[in-house]
Protein backbone atom coordinates (compact mmCIF):
# COMPACT_ATOMS: atom_id res chain seq x y z
CA UNK A 1 0.00 0.00 0.00
CA UNK A 2 1.71 3.49 -1.17
CA UNK A 3 0.53 5.51 1.72
CA UNK A 4 2.82 8.27 1.08
CA UNK A 5 2.48 8.68 -2.82
CA UNK A 6 1.07 12.51 -3.50
CA UNK A 7 0.32 14.54 -5.98
CA UNK A 8 1.88 17.50 -5.04
CA UNK A 9 4.53 18.21 -8.06
CA UNK A 10 2.59 17.75 -11.13
CA UNK A 11 -1.20 18.43 -11.79
CA UNK A 12 -2.49 15.64 -14.02
CA UNK A 13 -5.59 16.83 -14.46
CA UNK A 14 -4.35 20.21 -16.07
CA UNK A 15 -1.70 19.10 -17.73
CA UNK A 16 -4.42 16.42 -19.65
CA UNK A 17 -6.23 19.66 -20.53
CA UNK A 18 -3.45 21.52 -21.38
CA UNK A 19 -2.58 18.71 -24.53
CA UNK A 20 -5.80 18.15 -24.85
CA UNK A 21 -6.25 21.88 -25.97
CA UNK A 22 -3.11 21.80 -27.76
CA UNK A 23 -4.06 18.93 -30.06
CA UNK A 24 -7.04 20.76 -30.49
CA UNK A 25 -5.15 24.20 -31.67
CA UNK A 26 -2.71 21.80 -33.78
CA UNK A 27 -5.85 20.22 -35.58
CA UNK A 28 -7.62 23.72 -36.42
CA UNK A 29 -4.35 25.49 -37.80
CA UNK A 30 -3.45 22.24 -39.80
CA UNK A 31 -7.27 22.55 -41.08
CA UNK A 32 -6.28 26.29 -42.13
CA UNK A 33 -2.77 25.71 -44.30
CA UNK A 34 -4.65 23.01 -46.07
CA UNK A 35 -7.49 25.58 -46.69
CA UNK A 36 -4.83 28.02 -47.81
CA UNK A 37 -2.89 25.53 -50.24
CA UNK A 38 -5.59 25.62 -52.17
CA UNK A 39 -5.38 28.93 -53.01
CA UNK A 40 -3.97 29.90 -56.67
CA UNK A 41 -1.52 32.31 -54.19
CA UNK A 42 -1.28 30.67 -50.60
CA UNK A 43 0.35 32.53 -48.18
CA UNK A 44 2.17 29.46 -46.42
CA UNK A 45 4.63 28.18 -48.39
CA UNK A 46 6.40 26.48 -46.05
CA UNK A 47 6.07 25.09 -42.52
CA UNK A 48 8.37 23.98 -40.33
CA UNK A 49 7.57 20.09 -38.92
CA UNK A 50 7.42 21.70 -35.14
CA UNK A 51 6.40 25.03 -35.78
CA UNK A 52 2.20 24.34 -35.32
CA UNK A 53 2.55 22.54 -32.19
CA UNK A 54 5.28 25.22 -30.85
CA UNK A 55 2.85 27.50 -31.93
CA UNK A 56 -0.06 25.78 -29.88
CA UNK A 57 2.50 25.25 -26.93
CA UNK A 58 2.98 28.83 -26.45
CA UNK A 59 -0.68 30.00 -27.04
CA UNK A 60 -1.86 27.40 -23.83
CA UNK A 61 0.90 27.25 -21.89
CA UNK A 62 2.65 30.84 -22.33
CA UNK A 63 -0.39 33.07 -21.89
CA UNK A 64 1.57 35.56 -19.81
CA UNK A 65 4.79 36.20 -21.99
CA UNK A 66 5.97 38.23 -24.48
CA UNK A 67 5.68 36.65 -27.67
CA UNK A 68 8.85 37.94 -30.49
CA UNK A 69 8.23 37.01 -33.92
CA UNK A 70 10.90 38.21 -36.53
CA UNK A 71 9.90 38.73 -40.64
CA UNK A 72 12.63 38.99 -42.54
CA UNK A 73 13.30 38.57 -46.46
CA UNK A 74 14.99 40.70 -49.39
CA UNK A 75 14.53 44.47 -49.71
CA UNK A 76 11.07 44.85 -50.93
CA UNK A 77 9.83 41.60 -50.42
CA UNK A 78 6.77 42.73 -48.57
CA UNK A 79 8.07 42.60 -45.33
CA UNK A 80 6.07 45.38 -44.27
CA UNK A 81 2.97 44.70 -46.25
CA UNK A 82 2.73 41.52 -44.35
CA UNK A 83 3.40 42.98 -41.19
CA UNK A 84 0.91 46.13 -41.15
CA UNK A 85 -1.66 44.12 -43.00
CA UNK A 86 -1.61 41.61 -40.65
CA UNK A 87 -1.92 43.74 -37.30
CA UNK A 88 -4.81 45.51 -39.22
CA UNK A 89 -6.67 42.06 -38.93
CA UNK A 90 -5.74 41.28 -35.62
CA UNK A 91 -6.21 44.15 -33.82
CA UNK A 92 -9.97 45.53 -33.81
CA UNK A 93 -8.93 49.00 -31.38
CA UNK A 94 -5.96 50.15 -30.66
CA UNK A 95 -5.35 49.99 -26.90
CA UNK A 96 -2.13 49.29 -25.84
CA UNK A 97 -0.47 46.70 -24.04
CA UNK A 98 -1.77 44.04 -27.58
CA UNK A 99 1.40 44.56 -30.16
CA UNK A 100 4.67 46.59 -30.89
CA UNK A 101 6.36 46.90 -33.88
CA UNK A 102 10.28 47.54 -34.06
CA UNK A 103 11.36 48.15 -37.94
CA UNK A 104 15.17 47.54 -38.41
CA UNK A 105 15.06 50.45 -40.91
CA UNK A 106 15.26 52.69 -38.02
CA UNK A 107 18.33 51.61 -36.49
CA UNK A 108 20.24 52.26 -39.94
CA UNK A 109 23.56 53.86 -38.66
CA UNK A 110 23.78 57.46 -39.31
CA UNK A 111 25.56 58.01 -42.41
CA UNK A 112 25.08 61.49 -43.50
CA UNK A 113 29.04 62.84 -43.28
CA UNK A 114 29.48 60.19 -45.79
CA UNK A 115 26.83 61.44 -47.87
CA UNK A 116 27.96 65.31 -47.92
CA UNK A 117 31.69 64.01 -48.38
CA UNK A 118 31.05 62.09 -51.48
CA UNK A 119 28.41 64.84 -52.79
CA UNK A 120 25.85 63.06 -54.21
CA UNK A 121 24.48 59.19 -54.05
CA UNK A 122 26.06 58.29 -57.69
CA UNK A 123 29.63 59.49 -55.97
CA UNK A 124 29.11 57.45 -52.77
CA UNK A 125 27.84 53.92 -54.53
CA UNK A 126 31.17 54.77 -56.32
CA UNK A 127 33.46 54.57 -53.44
CA UNK A 128 32.06 50.95 -52.69
CA UNK A 129 29.61 52.24 -50.02
CA UNK A 130 26.65 49.74 -49.46
CA UNK A 131 23.72 50.72 -47.53
CA UNK A 132 22.80 46.68 -47.90
CA UNK A 133 25.22 45.09 -45.69
CA UNK A 134 24.66 44.07 -41.57
CA UNK A 135 27.35 46.29 -40.52
CA UNK A 136 25.44 49.64 -41.81
CA UNK A 137 22.93 48.40 -39.18
CA UNK A 138 22.77 48.96 -35.04
CA UNK A 139 21.87 45.91 -34.47
CA UNK A 140 23.28 45.62 -31.37
CA UNK A 141 21.04 48.43 -30.10
CA UNK A 142 18.11 46.76 -31.93
CA UNK A 143 18.68 43.67 -30.02
CA UNK A 144 18.69 45.67 -26.72
CA UNK A 145 15.63 47.09 -27.36
CA UNK A 146 14.26 44.06 -28.31
CA UNK A 147 15.72 42.44 -25.12
CA UNK A 148 13.89 45.23 -23.15
CA UNK A 149 10.65 45.07 -24.53
CA UNK A 150 10.56 41.44 -24.33
CA UNK A 151 11.41 42.37 -20.29
CA UNK A 152 8.73 44.82 -19.99
CA UNK A 153 10.49 47.72 -20.42
CA UNK A 154 9.62 51.24 -22.51
CA UNK A 155 12.34 52.22 -25.38
CA UNK A 156 13.12 55.13 -27.57
CA UNK A 157 13.72 53.38 -31.06
CA UNK A 158 16.22 55.90 -33.30
CA UNK A 159 14.82 57.55 -36.67
CA UNK A 160 16.13 57.53 -40.04
CA UNK A 161 15.90 59.89 -42.43
CA UNK A 162 16.50 57.44 -45.82
CA UNK A 163 17.20 60.83 -47.97
CA UNK A 164 19.59 62.80 -45.75
CA UNK A 165 21.02 59.22 -44.31
CA UNK A 166 20.71 61.41 -40.82
CA UNK A 167 20.01 59.41 -37.65
CA UNK A 168 18.15 61.03 -34.57
CA UNK A 169 18.09 58.99 -31.17
CA UNK A 170 15.02 60.53 -30.57
CA UNK A 171 12.51 58.68 -32.41
CA UNK A 172 9.43 57.08 -31.13
CA UNK A 173 8.59 55.72 -28.07
CA UNK A 174 7.65 51.70 -28.05
CA UNK A 175 5.97 50.08 -25.20
CA UNK A 176 6.36 46.16 -24.19
CA UNK A 177 2.91 44.41 -25.30
CA UNK A 178 1.52 40.88 -26.07
CA UNK A 179 3.15 40.82 -29.03
CA UNK A 180 6.25 42.37 -30.52
CA UNK A 181 6.84 42.49 -34.10
CA UNK A 182 10.07 43.37 -35.73
CA UNK A 183 10.80 43.04 -39.88
CA UNK A 184 13.64 43.95 -41.74
CA UNK A 185 16.56 42.79 -43.82
CA UNK A 186 18.44 41.26 -40.92
CA UNK A 187 16.49 40.67 -37.92
CA UNK A 188 17.35 36.76 -38.70
CA UNK A 189 20.67 37.66 -38.73
CA UNK A 190 22.94 35.33 -36.25
CA UNK A 191 23.10 38.65 -34.18
CA UNK A 192 19.79 38.99 -33.35
CA UNK A 193 17.90 35.83 -34.46
CA UNK A 194 18.24 33.76 -30.71
CA UNK A 195 15.60 35.84 -29.06
CA UNK A 196 13.07 35.43 -31.53
CA UNK A 197 10.25 32.93 -30.73
CA UNK A 198 8.57 32.90 -34.18
CA UNK A 199 10.91 33.01 -37.38
CA UNK A 200 9.43 34.29 -40.49
CA UNK A 201 10.75 34.60 -44.16
CA UNK A 202 8.87 36.39 -46.98
CA UNK A 203 9.88 35.45 -50.34
CA UNK A 204 9.38 37.36 -53.59
CA UNK A 205 10.53 36.33 -57.40
CA UNK A 206 13.61 38.70 -58.08
CA UNK A 207 11.44 40.37 -60.98
CA UNK A 208 8.68 41.74 -58.47
CA UNK A 209 11.24 42.82 -55.92
CA UNK A 210 12.92 44.44 -58.65
CA UNK A 211 10.27 46.62 -59.73
CA UNK A 212 9.30 47.41 -56.17
CA UNK A 213 12.79 48.28 -55.29
CA UNK A 214 13.20 50.89 -58.21
CA UNK A 215 10.23 52.64 -57.64
CA UNK A 216 10.60 53.15 -53.80
CA UNK A 217 14.15 54.16 -54.30
CA UNK A 218 13.10 56.87 -56.19
CA UNK A 219 10.68 57.49 -53.62
CA UNK A 220 14.22 58.24 -51.27
CA UNK A 221 15.97 60.55 -53.95
CA UNK A 222 17.82 57.46 -55.85
CA UNK A 223 17.09 57.48 -59.39
CA UNK A 224 19.08 56.51 -62.88
CA UNK A 225 22.94 55.43 -62.29
CA UNK A 226 22.70 55.96 -58.48
CA UNK A 227 19.67 52.89 -58.37
CA UNK A 228 21.48 51.10 -61.06
CA UNK A 229 24.62 50.73 -58.46
CA UNK A 230 22.67 50.30 -55.28
CA UNK A 231 20.33 47.79 -56.80
CA UNK A 232 23.24 45.86 -57.98
CA UNK A 233 24.74 45.92 -54.38
CA UNK A 234 21.34 44.86 -53.21
CA UNK A 235 20.96 41.71 -54.94
CA UNK A 236 24.91 41.08 -54.75
CA UNK A 237 24.56 41.22 -50.22
CA UNK A 238 20.72 39.27 -50.39
CA UNK A 239 22.61 36.33 -51.87
CA UNK A 240 24.96 36.46 -49.18
CA UNK A 241 22.99 37.68 -46.06
CA UNK A 242 19.76 37.38 -46.47
CA UNK A 243 18.98 34.61 -48.61
CA UNK A 244 20.29 31.89 -46.98
CA UNK A 245 18.36 32.62 -43.54
CA UNK A 246 14.93 31.06 -45.21
CA UNK A 247 16.60 27.59 -43.82
CA UNK A 248 16.50 28.68 -40.44
CA UNK A 249 12.43 30.02 -40.70
CA UNK A 250 10.11 28.31 -38.66
CA UNK A 251 7.58 29.76 -41.90
CA UNK A 252 8.18 30.83 -45.37
CA UNK A 253 5.65 33.45 -46.70
CA UNK A 254 4.87 34.23 -49.96
CA UNK A 255 5.12 37.80 -50.65
CA UNK A 256 3.54 38.31 -53.96
CA UNK A 257 -0.10 37.29 -51.77
CA UNK A 258 -3.32 39.97 -52.16
CA UNK A 259 -2.92 42.25 -48.68
CA UNK A 260 -6.67 41.32 -48.77
CA UNK A 261 -6.04 37.83 -48.25
CA UNK A 262 -3.51 38.69 -45.45
CA UNK A 263 -6.18 39.85 -43.76
CA UNK A 264 -8.62 37.41 -44.26
CA UNK A 265 -6.73 34.30 -43.34
CA UNK A 266 -5.51 36.41 -40.54
CA UNK A 267 -8.54 36.86 -38.93
CA UNK A 268 -9.32 33.43 -39.85
CA UNK A 269 -7.07 31.92 -37.73
CA UNK A 270 -7.26 34.47 -35.26
CA UNK A 271 -10.98 33.81 -34.74
CA UNK A 272 -10.92 30.03 -35.04
CA UNK A 273 -8.22 30.22 -32.11
CA UNK A 274 -10.49 32.39 -30.24
CA UNK A 275 -13.21 30.10 -30.46
CA UNK A 276 -10.64 27.10 -29.17
CA UNK A 277 -9.33 28.84 -26.41
CA UNK A 278 -12.69 30.34 -25.29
Amino acid sequence: MMETFELTNYNFYSSRLDMELITTIVDTLKEILEEDKKQEQPLFLKVADDFILNIARKVVQEKKKTFLIGITGESASGKTVFVDNTIEAVVRDKKEGIYTVIRQDDYYKDTSKELQEAGSYDALFKTGFSFDTPEVINLSLMKKHLASLKNGDSIVSPNYDFVTCVSSPEGEVKKPAKVILTEGLYVLNEEVRDIMDVKVYVFTPLAVIKERWYKRAASRGKTGEAADLQFKDVNETAQQYIRPTYQIADCIINGMVDKEYIKVITDKIMCRLAEVCC
